[in-house]
C-alpha cells in the first residue's frame, strides 16, 4: 500500500524515511528532488521566538492534493509527497517537506519548485509569529505571488 501523498501533522518527519517510502521499489525513478522548509529566528527584521501554524482540516489536504495533481499534469513525474506541520514550532524546526520523483532531474526540480510556490501562497494555512513586540499574523509576500505567477497562476490572495 502506498503512503498518503499529503500529511498534515504536529510531529516532526524523517527526511530519509519519507524519501525512501516515496521511491521504494520503483525502478523507473532516476531523480528525487526534495525541499525542506524550516522555522527561521528572524522575519522582516524582527526576532521570532516561535511560529504557530493552523489549518482547516480536510480542506487543506484536499487543496494540496489538487496541487499535486496539477504538478503531475504539468511535469513528467512519478510521485510526490507533501508533509506540512501545524501547531507550535521553534526556530530550526522543520515545517514542510516537498518531495518529487521522476526519471530525470529537470522534471523533479521543476515540479518541486512549482509545488512549493503553490503551497506558499495558495494552501490554506495561517501562520502566527511571536516577536518581542508580540504576536503577528504572517501574510504571503509579493515575491511569493510573483513566484507563483511565473507558472501562469494568479494568486487568489493578490
Amino acid at each position: 500500500m502506498n503512503p498518503p501523498r499529503v500529511r498534515i501533522q504536529t510531529e516532526d518527519f524523517d527526511l530519509s524515511a519519507e524519501v525512501d517510502a516515496l521511491r521504494r521499489q520503483d525502478p523507473h525513478v532516476g531523480a528525487v528532488c526534495t525541499f525542506v522548509g524550516t522555522v527561521r529566528d528572524r522575519n522582516d527584521g524582527q526576532s521570532v521566538s516561535t511560529m504557530e501554524l493552523e489549518h482547516y482540516p480536510g480542506m487543506t489536504e484536499k487543496a494540496i492534493e489538487a496541487m499535486i495533481d496539477e504538478a503531475a499534469r504539468r511535469f513528467d513525474i512519478f510521485g510526490a509527497r507533501v508533509i506540512h506541520r501545524v501547531g507550535l514550532l521553534q526556530p530550526l524546526d522543520q515545517i514542510v517537506l516537498v518531495a518529487v520523483t521522476s526519471a530525470h532531474r529537470g522534471e523533479s526540480f521543476q515540479a518541486c519548485e512549482f509545488l512549493m510556490d503553490y503551497l506558499k501562497t495558495q494552501a490554506p494555512f495561517w501562520k502566527k509569529e511571536q516577536t518581542p513586540e508580540g504576536a503577528r499574523w504572517v501574510d504571503a509576500r509579493a515575491s511569493d505571488d510573483a513566484a507563483l505567477a511565473k507558472w501562469g497562476i494568479q494568486a487568489v490572495n493578490a
